[in-house]
């Protein structure tokens, strides 16, 4: 593999672009096959996005961003794989189908924005604090293969809470 590998927080970044380029297709379509196979499949982002948040870039960030940020950071992980949860185990006959999808999308977009704000948010906090983000974005980028490869063969594992 000749390319070269995103740096870390350019790997998230796309991970965001994509996500919500999903929730836009949700919002837009018809019928419960589609919906339900986007809702699968944010599901999926979301989970291996988190995983490798949780297990390689926070904590790489300890000690050079704030604190608070990345608290909430995990607490808002949570929160989405609960909501995470109820969606992959509901489906589109689900009287709060539609509003589980919803919900986790305004989650997820006001977690974006803590994450990339300009300035103050988490990844130019990193950045700033002299994280080596080239080296975490080739972690980052394996472990996200490991684990697409899992979802693909059905052996991911279910996503476990941090903070509760």
């Amino acid at each position: 593999m000749a390319e070269k590998t995103q740096d870390a927080i350019a790997l998230l970044k796309e991970d965001h672009r994509t996500v919500e380029e999903l929730f836009e297709q949700f919002e837009k379509a018809s019928g419960d096959g589609r919906k339900e196979k986007l809702a699968k499949q944010i599901c999926l982002e979301l989970t291996v996005h988190a995983t490798i948040e949780e297990e390689i870039f926070y904590p790489a960030c300890e000690g050079k961003v704030e604190e608070d940020l990345i608290k909430e950071a995990y607490v808002e992980h949570d929160a989405a794989k609960i909501l995470i949860a109820q969606i992959q185990a509901g489906g589109p006959n689900d009287e709060f189908y539609d509003a589980k999808v919803k919900v986790l999308q305004e989650e997820i977009e006001h977690h974006i924005e803590e994450e990339e704000q300009r300035m103050e948010g988490l990844f130019a906090q990193a950045r700033k604090g002299g994280i080596d983000a080239d080296a975490l974005g080739e972690q980052m980028a394996a472990r996200k293969a490991e684990l697409m490869q899992q979802a693909a063969s059905g052996t991911l594992p279910k996503p476990e809470l941090t903070t509760m």
